[in-house]
């Protein structure tokens, strides 16, 4: 029988670990207790938040307690990046992004029962913190060489721009929330980013000073692309996990996109197919790439997850209208409104001809070709073909798609979305 930490492995899901030996016994003594942080830098989160929040699911599922935490205080102070300071958010929009964030998490973990997930908030501790205390009983145990030598540290001190005092106190603050949910709930283990190395070893460093107790620290893997490119992005920007920043169709389109030499590592990290399965599909892919099947299980999951069976076949509707099958009709307003923001778009009001739409929409260099196009057959209205002298006809005339749209296309491969003002 594989223990969390192999299935953990497999996955590729394990970079660095404070001693992969005394985790392994620890969890196959356990149940364990064990903790995430995320920041609220914005008001959801995004696919790359996933592999922390789906490595938890995992954790959860072998028999060991979560606590998921949203920095309440840390997101007021920020996590120093390479690239320069963080602008700092006010008081009320990070309590907000709070809020929203502890409802994404918890929808993908089991809330009941022994193990069911606890949210915990480090405002709840660090805010009641004096300065005085702060530097007597936390700021003792901190050595400014080993903070210095931090990477992040070391190369915004470099910068011409440097670092604040503020943001380097980022990894002591990290350091006490360990301590704290140590103390109070008995968590003897933090995971990450690779990137949070620094800050997971700031905490495991602390508890041993104050306490005299060994913890355990674990990263997770930076995704990236294969091609070095960033994860998690669109040409429309962050994939997000709010499905009105990320619509459910863009959502799967991200997924059914990945490259085949990606496609097999997302799905170890981030669905919870066995590894015979994934086996499959990854033959699958090698003997007929075309067919997508690692990309379309990838994105049907994930999809599903995230947003629920029905965004699903909503997602699946919308891409075979896009692709000149099925009923646009059958769409709810959210995803006609996914697809206008994928087509060329335009605004029109009630009064608008039919045929004046098809030209201000792109869908025909003018008057004249629309008719020659309509005569020949070639025009469609929301999925019915159209007349010359249906082209004569008001906008306002015509029954419209949910939000007032209407899907208007030449032959299968140029299509356009217009919707009526008003």
């Amino acid at each position: 029988m594989h223990s969390v930490l192999d299935d953990l492995d497999w996955r590729g899901l394990v970079v660095q670990t404070t001693g992969r030996e005394a985790l392994g016994s620890a969890l196959a003594d356990g149940p364990i207790s064990l903790y995430c942080g995320f920041d609220p830098t914005a008001s959801s989160l995004h696919v790359g938040h996933l592999t922390q929040v789906l490595t938890m699911r995992r954790f959860q599922l072998a028999g060991h307690k979560p606590f998921a935490l949203v920095g309440g205080a840390t997101g007021l102070i920020g996590d120093p990046r390479m690239s320069g300071e963080r602008v700092l958010n006010d008081e009320s929009v990070v309590a907000g992004w709070v809020g929203s964030l502890r409802d994404q998490i918890s929808r993908f973990l089991d809330l009941e029962g022994e193990f069911g997930v606890q949210m915990v908030n480090n405002l709840d501790w660090i805010g009641q913190m004096g300065a005085l205390q702060f530097l007597r009983d936390i700021g003792k145990h901190y050595r400014m060489g080993t903070m210095l030598a931090k990477e992040t540290v070391a190369r915004r001190l470099q910068s011409d721009e440097g670092i604040s005092y503020t943001e380097f106190s980022y990894q002591v603050l990290q350091g006490i929330d360990f301590l704290e949910l140590h103390r109070r709930h008995g968590v003897s283990l933090q995971y990450g980013g690779n990137d949070q190395w620094g800050n997971l070893l700031s905490g495991v460093d602390l508890i041993h000073k104050v306490e005299g107790h060994d913890v355990h620290a674990m990263t997770t893997p930076l995704v990236t692309k294969a091609d070095g490119t960033k994860f998690g992005k669109s040409e429309s920007g962050a994939v997000w996990l709010d499905p009105e920043l990320t619509s459910p169709y863009a959502f799967h389109q991200f997924w059914l996109n990945a490259a085949d030499a990606d496609v097999v590592n997302y799905l170890r990290y981030f669905t919870f197919r066995t590894r015979e399965e994934i086996d499959e599909l990854a033959e699958a892919t090698a003997a007929a790439s075309h067919e997508r099947a690692a990309q379309k299980a990838l994105a049907d999951d994930l999809t599903t997850l995230v947003h629920g069976q029905q965004a699903t076949e909503q997602a699946k509707a919308a891409a075979a209208v896009l692709f000149g099958r099925g009923d646009v009709r059958a769409l709810d307003e959210q995803t006609v409104g996914a697809i206008a923001r994928e087509l060329p778009f335009a605004e029109v009001t009630g009064t608008t001809s039919l045929v004046d739409a098809f030209v201000s929409a792109g869908i025909a260099q003018s008057k004249g070709a629309a008719r020659r196009d309509a005569e020949g057959g070639g025009l469609s209205v929301n999925g019915e073909k159209v007349s010359a002298d249906d082209l004569l006809r008001e906008i306002g005339e015509l029954d419209a798609l949910p939000g007032g749209h209407l899907l208007l296309r030449r032959g299968r491969k140029n299509a356009a979305m217009v919707r009526r003002a008003g």
